[in-house]
């Protein structure tokens, strides 16, 4: 994964984000630093236990480098666990909850974790395969045999920090792409990109008592870009554990809410409460969105109606090319996502390999400080990714294309990979196509994504049925979403006598997507 070299900033960082939350927690040690649920941890309390989860996975045999795997909806534990394994020197591995369980076996196979913290709600996930497994089990709140109880475990755990070196390459943590078939991804970030990432703390107001409202889960890099620096700045995070519009806004001036991470679809249910304007938000200071583009007209209404700067981010997990809207300051650019992130290069490129001329479009492929070390032991998936210039000079290539305005903003257009994104979550279409064409009454698939106003988009299977075929559109797409995650089941299939090729023989998805997005 060394194949990866990113520049250096012209301000690299000199601490790590475990330095910084160590000197954080003692900035104000009574102050609030996690808030969920009915649970209030000062900096002093959640410094303490994010101790004795170091010391206990230490003394579980993890050493540095090795994988913390966590299966759980967003919690004060999960909070603890995630810092607490970092400062023991061990790579976190959080999974998604909307993964099948197969892709979680495939996960927790590929990356060999040493320790699992499982939360009751997914034990149905795992319970099928979790005994095949070498790992330490810790339970966050059952009681299983098997199974280490998680406060009985930091009851026994000392409460001094045990300060484990750190090598910028070492491995901060590891996340899973959310396939359904095959072997997931694993895309590693490095504590040097990480801490890269911190840059934006303090410019975004996270070191000034930020009150942080996070309701997307800890296991996407979408919360983790707040959550870190929320924590760097010797703030104050709130987490809930499930997304409910109405109780979002309900916390949010309860809380009084300075900054939040919010995903488009979020954004659309959050707009759409009929007594919106009645709820005090008037603490919020900066609200972000990033995962996939926000629609012009929803943040036209959020200019308008809710209070606080609006940022945009568009980017990859993997990192490299980052883009950023300020939506406020630039009212006539909404249609963008913004320019480039300052130490960003993005270079637009076409089929051939070359860049395309100003104005055309083309794949964006992009470069910058803060980049992925590499796929998880995939070295060959890590030189796909990559596009070199003349000069040699490494970028990542998003699969997404799009074009430069004369201003320098980026405008989105049609996507090079064939992915959905549904609630801002990335679904593959080839792995929900993998399952249809594994029914033996299905001849030919093609999974398209079409407009919803629940999720933004949600994939749609077309299929093509052999001879004497009796079974209807909707038992094929319930066979099929047994098979599935949550987030990747079909809202529906259609029986199509054909499917539109090209003379190469590849399906012809844009002109599938095109009838459903021109309603």
């Amino acid at each position: 994964m060394s194949i990866v070299k990113a520049p250096t900033p012209e301000m690299p960082p000199e601490i790590t984000v475990v330095d910084m939350i160590r000197a954080a927690a003692k900035k104000d040690p009574s102050a609030e630093a996690v808030i969920c649920g009915d649970t209030r941890l000062s900096w002093a309390q959640f410094d303490d236990r994010v101790n004795r989860v170091a010391n206990a996975l230490i003394g579980l045999g993890v050493g540095r480098t090795d994988r913390v795997a966590v299966l759980s909806p967003n919690s004060d534990k999960y909070a603890e666990v995630f810092i607490g394994g970092l400062r023991a020197g061990a790579c976190l591995t959080p999974l998604s909850t909307m993964a099948s369980s197969e892709a979680l076996q495939k996960m927790l196979v590929d990356c060999g974790a040493k320790v699992l913290f499982l939360a009751e709600k997914y034990r149905p996930l795992v319970a099928g395969f979790l005994d095949d497994l070498d790992i330490t089990r810790v339970a966050f709140d059952f009681s299983a045999d098997g199974f280490l109880d998680y406060e009985a475990m930091l009851d026994g755990a000392d409460t001094t920090d045990p300060m484990i070196p750190i090598d910028w390459e070492d491995p901060f943590n590891l996340i899973y792409s959310s396939g359904t078939t095959g072997t997931p991804k694993g895309i590693v970030h490095s504590h040097w990109m990480r801490a890269i990432h911190m840059d934006r703390a303090e410019p975004n107001g996270y070191c000034d008592h930020a009150r942080t409202l996070l309701s997307t889960p800890l296991y996407s890099n979408t919360t983790l870009v707040s959550f870190l620096p929320t924590l760097v700045g010797g703030s104050t995070v709130v987490l809930m554990s499930k997304f409910d519009a109405r109780e979002y806004l309900e916390l949010a001036q309860k809380e009084k809410i300075t900054h939040t991470m919010l995903v488009p679809v979020q954004y659309k249910r959050i707009m759409d409460i009929p007594d919106f304007d009645d709820f005090d938000l008037s603490t919020m200071k900066v609200k972000f969105s990033t995962s996939a583009p926000l629609r012009a007209d929803v943040k036209l209404d959020v200019l308008n109606r809710f209070p606080g700067k609006l940022l945009e981010y568009y980017g990859l997990t993997e990192g490299g090319g980052v883009t950023v809207l300020a939506a406020d300051e630039y009212p006539n650019k909404l249609h963008t996502v913004g320019q480039p992130a300052p130490g960003t290069e993005i270079r637009l490129i076409g089929p051939d390999g070359k860049e395309v001329a100003q104005g055309d479009v083309g794949e964006i492929a992009g470069r910058s400080p803060a980049m992925m070390s590499g796929y998880f032991g995939r070295e060959d998936l890590t030189r796909d990714y990559i596009w070199e210039d003349e000069n040699g000079t490494i970028f990542f290539r998003s699969g997404d294309m799009g074009s430069f305005d004369e201003d320098g903003f980026l405008v989105l257009s049609d996507r090079k990979k064939d992915m959905i994104i549904s609630g801002g979550l990335n679904i593959y279409a080839n792995d929900l196509e993998l399952i249809l064409l594994d029914d033996p009454d299905v001849t030919d698939a093609a999974v398209i994504g079409i407009p919803s106003d629940a999720w933004g988009e949600t994939p749609l299977g077309l299929v093509v049925v052999g001879a004497g075929a009796t079974r209807s559109a909707d038992d094929i797409r319930e066979a099929a979403n047994k098979r599935l995650g949550k987030s990747h089941r079909l809202s529906a299939v259609e029986i199509r006598t054909e499917l539109p090729r090209s003379s190469i023989g590849k399906i012809l998805k844009r002109e599938l997507r095109e009838p459903y997005w021109a309603k």
